[in-house]
C-alpha cells in the first residue's frame, strides 16, 4: 500500500468516524506526508491510530489528536498561530496548510533542527521556529489568533494567556503528568471561556509555567 492510501485509510478509518468535520482539516490530513516526520524504521507504522517516538523521549501524537486539536481552532486561513513544542513538526505541517503565519518553540535542540529540516524538504515557508521555553510563549509575535500546545502542564501558563488575541482559541492539555484534559480556551472581550473536551496523554510541557523538569 503506498503512503498516499495509507493516509486517506487513516482519515476514512480514524478521523471521519470519530467525528473530524472540517473539511479542510480532513484534506490537510490526507496530503501531509506523516510518515516522514518519522524515523525510517516507523514509516509503516506512522498512519495507525498510536503515537511514536521521535527522539528525546518525546512522541508524535495519534492522527486523531492531531486532527482534534486543529479542528477546535477553527482556522480560516488568515490567522497567525502560535505552536508550543514543535516535535518532530507534523503538527505543525498540518496547520501551516491552514493558515497564514505559523510560529512554533521546542526547547529541545535536535528535534527543532530536525523538524526545520523537514519543513523545509516539503517546501513549507510560512513557519517561523525557534529553541525557548515554550511557557513564556513567544511575546515578539504577539499576538496570536490561535495557539496550539502540544504537551501537558499542571496550569494554562499566563503568558500563553496574554498572548492571545481578543476572539483567539487556544487548545491545550492541562492536568498531571500521567494524564490530562485537552482544553479549548476562548477570549472575548477580555474573558477567558474554557471548555474540557477529551481526556489524553501527552508529554509534560517544562517550563517556567509548566512542570519543573
Amino acid at each position: 500500500m503506498s503512503y498516499e492510501s495509507s493516509r486517506m485509510r487513516m482519515v476514512r478509518e480514524q478521523l471521519i468516524p470519530r467525528g473530524i468535520t472540517d473539511q479542510r482539516v480532513l484534506d490537510a490530513m490526507g496530503s501531509v506526508p506523516r510518515h516522514l516526520f518519522v524515523q525510517d524504521a516507523l514509516w509503516n507504522q506512522a498512519h495507525g491510530d498510536v503515537a511514536l517516538p521521535i527522539g528525546a523521549g518525546q512522541t508524535i501524537s495519534k492522527p486523531y489528536v492531531v486532527a482534534r486539536m486543529t479542528q477546535a481552532l477553527e482556522l480560516k486561513g488568515d490567522e497567525s498561530v502560535l505552536e508550543i513544542g514543535t516535535g518532530c513538526g507534523y503538527q505543525t505541517a498540518v496547520i501551516a496548510g491552514l493558515t497564514d503565519r505559523v510560529f512554533t518553540v521546542e526547547r529541545i535542540k535536535s528535534l527543532h533542527v530536525n523538524a526545520r529540516q523537514t519543513l523545509d524538504k516539503l517546501h513549507i515557508l510560512n513557519v517561523i521556529c525557534t529553541v525557548d521555553d515554550g511557557t513564556l510563549g513567544w511575546s515578539q509575535y504577539a499576538p496570536y489568533d490561535a495557539i496550539i500546545v502540544t504537551a501537558g502542564g499542571p496550569d494554562i501558563p499566563q503568558p500563553l494567556i496574554d498572548q492571545l488575541a481578543e476572539n483567539g482559541r487556544m487548545i491545550i492539555p492541562v492536568g498531571e503528568r500521567d494524564n490530562q484534559q485537552l482544553v479549548l480556551l476562548e477570549k472575548r472581550e477580555g474573558e477567558i471561556h474554557r471548555e474540557s473536551l477529551d481526556d489524553v496523554r501527552f508529554v509534560s510541557l517544562i517550563g517556567d509555567h509548566g512542570w519543573q523538569g
